[in-house]
């Protein structure tokens, strides 16, 4: 196996042979490391002011493989386990090889070049035989929303003989420029994606590492369901675990990343949070709590922290999170001391489990465990348990149901639990014009079953008020555009004896 990464000199004053402190390997110094199944070296092959191009080669005895156990079962012939592609071709081996190789350097730590590291460089990535199963144009679907200028063609059976057509296997180059911890985590996901094998058995100790190496870029990822699917080897249960995990509860994920220009850092816009109307002056108030756009926090952070603004204005001491996901805003508001109860409900046993752990409910004392109702239930199901509370929010929900089914979600909430004040987050859908990465009409999230206008939602609470007897009042989240508005629009009901 064998793959080469080369860096051109970003800037005059600074040498390509950087990239040797960026990769923490010394240029003037080959060095090798015993991996699973067989040996890994780092040498470079050129190594100048201009350019510099570090090689990995990876070196696998498939015979080994299979007598220490970590070879598939089952290669499809007799002795396809001792006769394979494997010490040919980049797969799982080499991710595996590339994390213990270049650890430091995929976290993104380099203490001798510490801006560099943080840096978008650029850089060109060459795999000369890189198994595909989907072929080259999956190749550029996978990296090309990555900021990648993807170069993948596809290998032929044997170039003498034309009628036989193509391998499996492609020639990838990757040239652009990106932050080199970046790169490498990309590789390491995506080679045994696109290869779909891994040579070793895949747990749930998988999903850890998945949204380790994606964090930043997977959750916004186009084709993350599918790069999900075939890391953890197509298993069901650990795919929809990752998933869930990777949209957090109350986040659209193409808004989530502050270091991308989705949602928050959108050419031209201060991530401002402002009532709606405020016009072009909302638009220039900056994040909250100031900051620059590098350290303006995400719009799911925000979305929470105006969340929690309006539940401080409406009063109450009993609070409800319908549709609470993983309870990152039950943790907020648990830490805020003049709520006495906290119910957090959801539809889905696996996101209650979630909450449970990122909560440590095991680990409250008697007192905390006490303010906490943690309990199964939908917004679209009249549910008793929920009645006489202070506020209930409905976070990044409504989306999620069903349009037949909104009427019961409006008779279950404002009809029967009757909060004196409701507070709904939902996406605008006339901001998506604004994610470049997001194709006419599709939605922000797979599970979304619509997603509303400002006018569409505006209808929607008129109608709730009537029926229900509450007013509203619209907000809006996110960084304000003033042709389509903000990213997350927001609405307050208070019950009309509580005005």
């Amino acid at each position: 196996m064998f793959l080469t990464i080369a860096l051109r000199s970003p800037v005059p004053e600074v040498p390509a042979t950087d990239l040797g402190f960026l990769l923490h390997k010394n240029p003037a110094r080959p060095q090798s490391l015993e991996v699973a199944g067989g040996t890994a070296h780092v040498l470079y092959p050129e190594a100048t002011a201009e350019r510099c191009t570090a090689a990995v080669l990876l070196e696998v005895d498939p015979i080994a493989l299979v007598r220490s156990g970590r070879g598939r079962s089952s290669e499809g012939f007799t002795l396809g386990q001792y006769v394979n592609d494997r010490p040919y071709a980049a797969s799982s081996l080499l991710a595996v090889a590339l994390g213990k190789l270049f650890r430091t350097a995929m976290n993104g730590r380099c203490d001798a070049r510490p801006s560099l590291a943080a840096s978008a460089i650029p850089l060109e990535i060459h795999l000369p035989a890189l198994p595909c199963r989907g072929g080259a144009p999956l190749a550029d679907r996978f990296f090309a929303p990555l900021g990648w200028t993807v170069d993948a063609r596809p290998i032929p059976l044997d170039p003498t003989i034309p009628a036989w057509g193509d391998s499996r296997y492609i020639d990838l180059r990757l040239t652009g420029e990106v932050r080199l911890a970046d790169a490498l985590n990309h590789l390491y996901v995506l080679m045994p994606v696109l290869d779909d094998a891994k040579h070793y058995w895949v747990g749930p100790d998988e999903i850890e590492k998945l949204l380790r190496a994606g964090e930043g870029w997977l959750a916004t990822h186009p084709e993350k369901e599918l790069i999900s699917r075939r890391y953890l080897a197509h298993s069901r249960n650990l795919t929809d675990t990752a998933l869930e995990r990777l949209t957090e509860a109350d986040g659209d994920l193409l808004a989530d990343d502050p270091t991308t220009e989705f949602g928050d850092n959108l050419p031209g816009s201060a991530g401002s949070v402002g009532v709606v109307g405020e016009g072009p002056a909302a638009a220039q108030s900056g994040p909250p709590g100031g900051g620059s756009a590098s350290t303006r926090p995400s719009l799911a952070a925000q979305r929470r922290a105006v969340v929690l603004e309006v539940l401080r204005e409406v009063g109450g001491q009993r609070v409800g999170d319908l549709g609470c996901g993983e309870g990152v805003l039950v943790g907020e508001l648990l830490k805020d001391g003049r709520y006495d109860l906290v119910v957090a409900t959801d539809v889905s046993s696996r996101a209650l489990a979630q909450a449970e752990k990122r909560l440590r409910v095991a680990e409250m004392s008697d007192r905390q465990r006490e303010r906490l109702r943690l309990f199964q239930s939908s917004v679209t199901y009249a549910d008793e348990r929920l009645a006489g509370l202070d506020a209930v929010v409905l976070m990044e929900v409504v989306e999620h149901v069903d349009p037949p089914r909104l009427p019961a979600l409006g008779r279950a909430v404002f009809g029967v639990a009757k909060p004196g004040a409701v507070v709904v987050t939902t996406p605008n859908a006339e901001y998506n014009v604004r994610f470049e990465m997001l194709s006419a009409g599709a939605f922000r999230h797979p599970d979304h079953r619509f997603e509303w206008s400002r006018g569409e939602f505006a209808e929607w609470a008129d109608g709730i008020c009537k029926a229900y007897g509450y007013a509203v009042e619209f907000r809006a989240v996110g960084p304000v555009d003033d042709e389509v508005g903000a990213p997350t629009q927001l609405a307050v009901f208070r019950r009309k004896e509580e005005v």
